[in-house]
């Protein structure tokens, strides 16, 4: 019998042998005085009687009125686990249920104290996604407001204004075009509604074909695009090509637009079995480290001023997180500042 976690019937018993105990004494004691009881039988009959019918009360008392009770609450919170269903069906008395309820208990606390966290992150999340939406829908359309009233003020029959005006106007509408667009795609993938069309391809086929979409931009800075040395070289992998291009587009078009004059970003592909291991690296100016674990978080940017200047939606490295975790692979950042910035991410190899 385990004392550290008994049953019903072990306290029942323990409950009766202790009061059985007592009236034995008793009536020892009266016996061996002198007083009424003048034979061992009735002392014997009074401390069995006792013992069978505290015992069978507390029995009674416990499972049905308290251990039943607490057994409603335990299988109250294991209806929250799908796994513990059947095991609550299988459940009897005799087991601990006063042990399994307190582990049963704290599991829960602890469960919920997670998931309140959690729904607190995701608040606060939820927050400052909403805050940077507004503001970057904001910006453009203030833009476009701010010209359209100026062109209707008077500025419409000014040919020096007139046409300056508009074009900045179609700019800000083309920026706004672009978050949206962003938006609705990033939605795409997380919900899953965006299909991959895998194929075999090479990559670096495809990096070169990006280097020369992107090559008038990095002469303008002075960088030089290319790969690095001992490669693989081909590299074909097993992906949806389309996408795994907008992810080379969009690392390399913010290495360039981050990198310093005079720099270069290059690229590089290692054999890793049963995958491609890609590694992107720039000598631009470098992330601090307090901003990496929220670098691929919506609109989240390092230098807000500055990445503004610069253009673009603040959506690119979330699209390239996710077009990677449809993939089921995921990307990681190293970063040293005033050094560079070095991204890398594995792709399935074609056999």
């Amino acid at each position: 019998m385990s004392m550290k976690n008994p049953t019903p019937r072990n306290i029942a018993l323990i409950a009766s042998l202790i009061i059985a105990a007592i009236v034995f004494m008793t009536q020892m004691i009266c016996w061996l005085g002198g007083w009424i009881i003048t034979t061992w039988i009735p002392v014997v009959i009074s401390v069995v009687l006792t013992f069978l019918s505290c015992y069978f009360i507390f029995i009674y008392l416990l499972e049905i009125f308290i251990y039943r009770k607490i057994k409603l609450i335990y299988k109250t919170i294991s209806r929250f686990k799908d796994s513990k269903e059947k095991a609550i069906e299988q459940l009897v008395l005799k087991t601990d249920i006063i042990g399994n309820v307190g582990k049963e208990v704290e599991e829960w606390d602890k469960n919920r104290s997670d998931e309140i966290a959690e729904l607190k992150k995701l608040e606060q999340f939820r927050q400052e996604f909403l805050g940077n939406v507004s503001h970057e829908l904001k910006t453009p359309i203030f833009n476009i407001q701010g010209y359209i009233h100026t062109l209707l003020d008077g500025g419409l029959d000014d040919p020096e204004v007139n046409i300056h005006y508009l074009q900045r106007a179609a700019k800000s509408a083309e920026r706004l075009c672009l978050i949206v667009e962003d938006l609705e795609e990033i939605s795409k993938l997380e919900t899953g509604e965006l299909s991959l069309d895998l194929r075999t391809f090479d990559l670096h086929d495809l990096v070169q074909d990006v280097f020369e979409s992107q090559e008038l931009h990095a002469k303008e800075k002075k960088i030089t695009l290319g790969f690095k040395e001992q490669i693989l070289n081909p590299a074909f992998v097993v992906a949806d090509k389309e996408r795994i291009r907008q992810v080379f587009v969009n690392l390399i078009v913010n290495s360039i637009k981050y990198g310093r004059e005079g720099g270069s970003t290059l690229v590089g592909f290692y054999d890793m079995h049963e995958k491609v291991l890609t590694e992107i690296t720039d000598t631009g100016i470098g992330i601090d480290p307090v901003h990496l674990p929220r670098l691929f978080e919506r609109f989240y940017r390092v230098d807000k001023s500055r990445s503004r200047d610069q253009g673009g939606t603040g959506l690119g490295l979330s699209i390239v997180k996710h077009i990677l975790e449809a993939h089921k692979q995921s990307i990681n950042v190293r970063s040293t500042g005033g050094v560079g910035t070095t991204f890398s991410f594995a792709l399935k190899r074609a056999k």
